[in-house]
């Protein structure tokens, strides 16, 4: 006998999976000219690289004309004679400023520009540097092959953060929400925990495997954390009187729907893409009023399903001659570990039979009494009297 009550329960939510690229921090350097790769500066995948650092020198007759441009408009304004009007040398400006425009599309940047023009002369060579720190993971350039504007040759990744996909079963989807923490760790590291955030939840299942993709965002300064990594999960969810997910650290704070580890203490705008913030509420948290009370629980064990009804053996009257249970149908909610959330039907201190419902259910059908089977077994309430030799 266990009496019904309220108190925290929360669900252990184990998942697993695997760290993968940050999709966001990946990066495709193409050449931008048609012409031949004279010479690799990077020619293996896993070098690390600094914003900036060069990568590979391309030989390009596209580029003499382009620079040329640009040294025939600097010398044009330089030839303007001091009284020469407005109109004139606003025109030669802007010709320069264009001349300038063209070569920063075609990949050079302000120091290669003001090299040009430093020197006086026009090279039939331009640089390929990297647009981002990282890691190389991929290399398509080959020294001596002719490439075409737009053709990939190095894709770059930023490891200073990662995802992780992990698995979750249909199951476990109702407790996961946008912007919950996760703790993980990966069999590479034995004993170390990390931690993440949750950005995304498939909306869509697997139809095979019934299991949705959850990806959490985890920030790897330090690089240990390598993509293809076998990583081991744990979400712990609190549940609230109405059986939803609590947070109370999310009260009153405001949640960027498309980057949820950004977190505010109030309205504004995301700090990567601008959206607007919106309350943690909205992504499904409980954080505030009657729902942070604790819910009423009884455990796992009392109630007796049927898939559509849930019956438990209350105690109703005990003396001397033993002790009599009434079978009462009630709502549950959802399962969380060990206990049942109970919606209606049981008042709290009331007590259930915790193991041996079964027994008692089944003396009732012999006697053709109500019990969980048959709800119109008889014409009284259903009750059973233990210990007094018959049914009262």
């Amino acid at each position: 006998m266990v009496p019904a009550a309220r108190r925290g329960v929360s669900s252990d939510i184990r998942l697993s999976g695997k760290v993968a690229f940050d999709e966001t921090r990946l990066a495709t350097i193409s050449s931008r000219v048609h012409g031949r790769i004279d010479r690799l500066f990077v020619n293996a995948a896993g070098v690390t690289v600094r914003a900036g650092d060069h990568l590979a020198l391309i030989y390009s007759p596209d580029l003499l004309s382009a620079q040329q441009e640009l040294l025939g408009a600097s010398r044009a304004l330089a030839a303007l004679p001091a009284p020469a009007d407005t109109t004139t040398r606003a025109n030669a400006a802007a010709t320069l400023a264009a001349s300038r425009e063209k070569l920063r599309l075609l990949g050079f940047d302000a120091r290669d520009v003001e090299g040009v023009l430093a020197a006086g002369a026009a090279e039939d060579h331009m640089t390929v540097r990297s647009t981002q720190a990282g890691v190389v993971i991929e290399k398509m350039a080959v020294e001596g092959a002719y490439v075409e504007a737009g053709m990939p040759l190095f894709r770059i990744a930023d490891l200073s953060s990662v995802w992780v996909l992990l698995d979750a079963y249909e199951s476990d989807l109702a407790w996961l929400r946008l912007g919950q923490k996760v703790e993980f760790g990966v069999e590479a590291l034995p004993g170390e925990t990390f931690t993440g955030t949750v950005s995304l939840i498939d909306p869509v299942v697997d139809p095979m495997l019934r299991t949705a993709k959850v990806r959490v965002t985890v920030a790897n300064p330090d690089g240990r954390l390598k993509p293809e990594m076998l990583v081991r999960a744990l979400v712990k969810v609190r549940v609230s009187a109405s059986g939803k997910v609590l947070s109370a650290s999310l009260r009153g704070k405001w949640i960027s729907p498309m980057h949820p580890e950004i977190v505010k203490n109030g309205p504004g705008t995301c700090d990567i893409c601008g959206m607007p913030l919106v309350p943690a509420e909205s992504l499904g948290y409980v954080t505030s009023g009657f729902e942070s009370v604790d819910p009423l629980v009884i455990p796992a064990t009392a109630p007796l399903l049927t898939g559509e009804r849930a019956v438990v053996y209350v105690e109703i009257g005990s003396d001397t001659a033993g002790t009599t249970y009434e079978g009462r149908e009630i709502a549950l909610g959802p399962r969380v570990g060990d206990y049942y959330v109970v919606k209606s039907g049981l008042a709290e201190g009331e007590k259930v039979v915790v193991n041996g419902a079964f027994r008692i259910d089944s003396e009732l059908q012999i006697q053709a009494r109500p019990s969980m089977m048959s709800p119109a077994g008889g014409p009284a309430a259903s009750a059973h009297t233990h210990g007094r030799g018959g049914a009262p």
